[in-house]
């Protein structure tokens, strides 16, 4: 396995409780069962990568995780916080209001597939605006911090210019930039470079590989194997809304241990 010689071991979950913990997930859309029963535990600094095919569920997960989607079964914790709901005197569960789940949802970064970044604003205003109105950091000490979160992800020199003048790449970087500025408990990554064109590829995975290297707590959804390979502390494989097979990635790209995750690698290795 290619290894990244900055990195330890992450902290596992006997060594401190898990930054996040689900427990038999599930999720139906219009009667298709999208996720069947997830268990998933990420320690502190861990970055776990979920591969499989398309339709397997690893989106749904993460769109799960940061409250996207109500789950249908199971819980999810944050630092041990139920998300999503609260146990009454009674022991029922039920359903936070809006308001409590977006203040849940401020602890976790999530970058998307498309960018979404506000095209009336600057890049620097993107990136200092959410601290601002939903932090109440002040103004200055919010630009500053876009300021630096701008330079680490490599743009800088773009803090003046609007989304519509930069590359896709660059655009996905503001958009990590953006997360990273509400200082999130956790990352989540929704295929992050599956829009970009081939070239631009190399250089969004090159700001997550720092993220990684600065024991960022991170869960990536991505088709990007060899990122995986190098990144990962764990690679976990979804197929049809279950959890099939994970662990090192030595051992999920070398050791597969289902036919389900052998059929999906060398489907994958033989893809033109």
């Amino acid at each position: 396995m290619a290894t990244d010689p900055i990195r330890t071991p992450a902290a596992g979950p006997a060594d401190a409780p898990p930054v996040l913990r689900a427990r038999g997930v599930g999720k139906v859309f219009g009667g298709v069962q999208a996720l069947q029963g997830v268990d998933l535990d990420v320690a502190e600094g861990e970055v776990v990568v979920v591969i499989g095919p398309s339709g397997s569920g690893k989106s749904t997960l993460v769109r799960c995780i940061d409250q996207l989607e109500q789950i249908d079964a199971g819980s999810i914790e944050l630092d041990g916080e139920l998300l999503g709901f609260r146990v009454d005197r009674g022991g029922v569960l039920r359903r936070l209001p809006t308001r409590r789940t977006a203040a849940q949802r401020r602890r976790m970064g999530m970058v998307f597939q498309s960018f979404n970044l506000f095209a009336h604003l600057t890049v620097a205003r993107n990136v200092w605006e959410a601290p601002v109105r939903a932090l109440g950091v002040p103004a200055p000490e919010a630009r500053e911090r876009a300021r630096e979160l701008l330079e680490r992800v490599g743009l800088g020199h773009k803090a003046d210019a609007y989304p519509s003048q930069l590359s896709g790449g660059q655009q996905q970087r503001v958009a990590i930039a953006r997360a990273m500025a509400m200082r999130p408990r956790l990352m989540l990554f929704d295929e992050p470079t599956s829009a970009l064109d081939p070239e631009l590829v190399g250089e969004v995975l090159g700001v997550m590989k720092s993220l990684a290297q600065e024991r960022m707590t991170m869960i990536v959804v991505t088709h990007e194997l060899q990122f995986a390979r190098e990144v990962a502390d764990r690679v976990v494989f979804m197929d049809a809304g279950t959890v099939v097979e994970q662990g090192p990635p030595d051992q999920v790209f070398g050791r597969p241990a289902t036919e389900r995750l052998q059929t999906f690698l060398h489907r994958f290795s033989a893809a033109p």
